[in-house]
């Protein structure tokens, strides 16, 4: 089961998260805050208001909204490794 470790305020819509696998990154949460449980956390204030909860084991607002540790993690590996996946197949095609 993957859990987030720690947790820190990295600007703007961006977390920087430790996981318990060893991984770490930056994920930007900027196209996730949609819906009635997340537009408070489009204020900035609000969103760098959170904890890793020990009960989830993911990140939480004091609004109760959370996200699943896995979703944030393939979101940041995902924001990370995009680029580069993006150069290698389009020199592979060309």
């Amino acid at each position: 089961m993957l859990e987030i470790i720690s947790a820190e305020y990295a600007g703007g819509y961006r977390l920087r998260l430790c996981f318990s696998n060893g991984d770490e990154g930056t994920v930007d949460l900027t196209d996730s805050l949609w819906g009635p449980v997340f537009e408070p956390l489009r204020d900035t204030a609000t969103f760098e208001r959170f904890e890793v909860s020990p009960v989830l084991h993911t990140i939480r607002w004091e609004n109760d909204a959370d996200l699943a540790p896995e979703y944030l993690y393939e979101k940041m590996v995902e924001q990370r490794d995009g680029p580069e996946r993006r150069a290698r197949s389009s020199t592979m095609a060309g």
